[in-house]
């Protein structure tokens, strides 16, 4: 049978294009699939682990230091994890192997942690789910810069929100499926957890596997070869000005950092104040070690690599610094305190175990499903909006609707309007997970990506640290036990990100 097309060119080219464009779009696809497993995994973390730890008989005051596991992962292992991927030379790719090993003993920790029988095992379980699925999400957003140009890097980042929205969501919603939709119990005996909870945490392993698994298979990686690229190396051994400046710099965190670590310790201060200067007195040192080395002529640092990039990082990656200050302090802030805002406000109680308040509390859960639900879909449409107005102007309004949705939980006049304030709030999380990686991986060098994105993870973490520390003082004295003015300030710092946004440079690419 002849190819109708054979004689028309132009059917030809339409048809092969046509082709093309949905084999581009598959790729793109498979390549961020490995998001919603490793989002469910967080998704399950957050919502079960405190319930975990009290069922083995923690202590309610002890909660936050028993959590401490979580930040002190993201700060250590992504930027290990980044380095080390950046450097590998294994024929299966930079990326792919560190996915794989982070996606295995991820699902071993799931299976594990919902079992445990006394509180250190949990512990352990925790430590070894957060520290694996930290292997595991660094290469999985690093995959993106790699195999995708310029032009569609945000497309691909957009595409992961969609899944990290659907894989909350569906997280989030998995205890309840199983006790309405399938009969699980959904209640322990003898101080056990709910069979429903270890189901879900089943099931989140064997869907984080399936997704993982899809990425390194379906997404080719090439094998990198030869040393690293010219413009990742440093400007120049033996150059006195680029050192001199290395080595001063990692001064002033080092020197803080201890002071700042031997006053909390003497103080007996909270735990965040002891992982905050820890963090800047490590970093500090890392710079100062990597600067020394240098002046001895050095060519390779090894981890001390981290200190020296961090020190050198693009000023996008400085000014985006400030952005993701203000925004995860204002988004810590509506996760500690929208359920008793609501409570308060909309629901008329303050007594953490009345009926009114547990009403609140999953009202609350139902919007925090809305606002990832429209991170998900809204997500897709970014990267037409980036294109028209560019990066740095999208980031900022939706920064402002975010900034808009936590004011609406504070001027709602009732419950049912609060859905247009998680809306705008889904809004702001679409940008916040998609845009901000676009940016870095369009500012750094193609061989630094996954040491930066690591890097970059610091600033997600310290904004949280410092909210930690000071929220509760905040609305205890300053606010009058008001949670709901919370919000209101996470408000006025999600605005205040937005107006950081647009002193972000423009890329270069």
């Amino acid at each position: 049978m002849q190819d109708l097309h054979a004689d028309n060119p132009l059917k030809s080219g339409a048809g092969a294009a046509s082709r093309g464009f949905a084999a581009t779009n598959l790729h793109v696809w498979n390549m961020c699939f490995a998001l919603f497993g490793i989002q469910i995994v967080w998704a399950l973390q957050n919502a079960n682990t405190t319930r975990i730890f009290q069922t083995l008989g923690a202590d309610v005051a002890a909660l936050p230091v028993l959590w401490i596991a979580g930040p002190l992962t993201g700060l250590i292992v992504q930027p290990i994890v980044g380095h080390l991927s950046d450097h590998s030379r294994s024929r299966f790719g930079r990326r792919r192997p560190f996915l794989i090993t982070g996606g295995l003993l991820t699902a071993i920790a799931l299976f594990v942690m919902p079992n445990a029988t006394t509180l250190w095992a949990a512990i352990a379980a925790l430590w070894l789910l957060t520290a694996s699925i930290n292997i595991a999400m660094d290469p999985s957003r690093a995959l993106v810069a790699d195999n995708l140009p310029h032009t569609q890097r945000a497309k691909g980042y957009a595409v992961q929100v969609f899944f990290i929205g659907t894989g909350a969501v569906f997280a989030s919603s998995l205890p309840w499926m199983l006790v309405n939709w399938f009969g699980v119990a959904g209640t322990g005996s003898g101080g056990a957890l709910p069979p429903s909870v270890r189901y879900a945490y089943y099931i989140g392993s064997a869907c984080l596997l399936l997704s993982v698994f899809w990425t390194a298979l379906s997404t080719r990686e090439q094998p990198a070869t030869g040393a690293v690229a010219a413009e990742d190396r440093p400007a120049g051994t033996g150059v006195a000005g680029p050192i001199a400046r290395l080595s001063l710099g990692g001064w002033t965190p080092a020197v803080a950092g201890a002071a700042l670590l031997l006053l909390a310790l003497l103080q007996r201060w909270q735990w965040e104040v002891i992982v905050l200067a820890s963090t800047a007195m490590l970093g500090g040192a890392a710079q100062l070690a990597a600067g020394r080395r240098r002046a001895r002529g050095d060519r390779s640092l090894g981890l001390l690599q981290i200190g020296e990039d961090f020190q050198r990082m693009p000023a996008a990656l400085r000014r985006l610094a400030a952005v993701q200050f203000f925004t995860w302090f204002g988004l810590f802030a509506m996760w500690i305190y929208a359920a008793p805002a609501v409570a308060a406000r909309h629901f008329g109680t303050t007594d953490p175990v009345s009926a009114p308040y547990a009403a609140a509390a999953d009202w609350v859960g139902i919007l925090f499903a809305t606002y990832n639900g429209v991170a998900a879909i809204g997500a897709l449409a970014l990267p037409a909006v980036s294109a028209r107005i560019g990066e740095r102007a999208t980031y900022a309004l939706c920064l402002l609707c975010g900034a808009a949705g936590m004011a609406g939980f504070v001027l709602a006049p009732s419950p049912q309007w609060l859905w247009i304030a998680a809306a705008g709030i889904g809004v702001a999380w679409g940008a916040i997970l998609s845009l901000p990686y676009a940016i870095i991986v369009n500012a750094v060098p193609p061989g630094k990506v996954g040491v930066y994105l690591g890097i970059h993870n610091i600033f997600l973490v310290i904004p949280q640290l410092v909210a930690a520390i000071c929220l509760g003082p905040i609305v205890r004295h300053l606010f009058a036990g008001e949670p709901a003015l919370a919000l209101a300030l996470a408000a006025l710092f999600l605005a205040s990100a937005a107006l950081a946004a647009l002193r972000i440079p423009r890329s270069q690419s």
